[in-house]
């Protein structure tokens, strides 16, 4: 089964932010916020985007000062499928991709119900994959000495488990 494109709803929440921005600009938010927790190349983004738009996903004008620049918005079909994608629950844990982190990162309002739902599934989620962890910890390394020959692993398990344990932690006090 193909993954799921995450790509172009990255795209449309960028859009519904930030209306009228050209594909240097959305290209440009891969290096900055969303780059901290998600990548997407400026041979990613255009082709999307022209997907997108013969989706009827988002609209693009030409700039009258210089043909090659186009600006693009999100049209009100994009706004519901961008909705739409946000109100999907979290299934899996993202091993290189943080979902949930990045559907936060395109609701603006603080009493936006979904925030609620995202922090439960993310919680779920976390706890599960920190109990899996606790249990390989245990079978793999049974005692001193276990932790000694394969110390490197040791230290690994330990610190993927002690960042669980803070994301578990900090969920605990969104609102």
């Amino acid at each position: 089964m193909p993954k799921k494109r995450i790509l172009p709803f990255i795209i449309l929440g960028i859009l519904k932010q930030n209306p009228g921005f050209t594909g240097k600009e959305i290209t440009y938010q891969f290096k900055n916020e969303i780059g901290e927790f998600w990548k997407a190349s400026h041979s990613q983004v255009y082709p999307e985007l022209k997907k997108m738009e013969q989706d009827n996903w988002i609209t693009s004008n030409q700039s009258d000062k210089n043909e090659k620049e186009i600006y693009y918005s999100i049209t009100e079909n994009g706004e519901k499928i961008l909705n739409s994608w946000i109100s999907e629950p979290i299934t899996q844990i993202p091993v290189s991709r943080d979902l949930f982190s990045l559907k936060m990162f395109f609701i603006s309002d603080p009493t936006d119900p979904r925030i609620k739902e995202l922090v439960e599934e993310e919680l779920e989620l976390l706890k599960k994959q920190l109990d899996h962890l606790k249990k390989r910890e245990k079978a793999v390394f049974k005692n001193k000495e276990d932790k000694n020959l394969h110390y490197g692993h040791y230290v690994i398990l330990k610190r993927a488990m002690a960042r669980l344990q803070g994301q578990i932690e900090w969920l605990k006090t969104i609102k």
